[in-house]
């Protein structure tokens, strides 16, 4: 597994700490992410960068999210899935230079098929790609 997939496994699971403690603050979120730090070694910065930057932009990423989920909402979404459009949504629209898009809808769709169920793969992969047509 490469490093930065890694990271993103890290910083999935510290958004979805964040999701599931609702009263979680972001220094909280990103002190449960530090616990990755020794783990990841030089890709923890990437890993940082993932769960503030979509903690930070959490309202703009949501209502993104909510424009192109079709008959969704995202309370409705499963936490794992929700998690996953988050991340990948704010690497698409606020930290594009860092990641090729279609590099980023992979690796949500493989975090998709290694964290959620059987359909949420398909799922993710069309709402990210409606949001990569749409952005262009």
């Amino acid at each position: 597994m490469s490093n930065r997939r890694m990271a993103r496994e890290c910083a999935l699971q510290s958004l979805y700490y964040a999701d599931s403690a609702k009263d979680a603050q972001e220094k909280d979120v990103l002190r449960y992410a530090a616990d990755f730090k020794r783990e990841l070694g030089d890709c923890y910065p990437f890993c940082q960068d993932l769960v503030s930057g979509t903690t930070e932009h959490l309202k703009e990423i949501d209502k993104l999210v909510s424009a192109y989920a079709k008959n969704w909402t995202v309370a409705r979404m499963s936490a794992v899935d929700r998690s996953i459009l988050r991340m990948a949504t704010y690497e698409m629209v606020f930290s594009p230079e860092k990641t090729p898009v279609p590099a980023i809808i992979d690796e949500a769709i493989e975090l998709a098929k290694k964290y959620s169920t059987e359909n949420s793969s398909k799922f993710i992969n069309g709402l990210l790609d409606q949001l990569k047509k749409e952005r262009k």
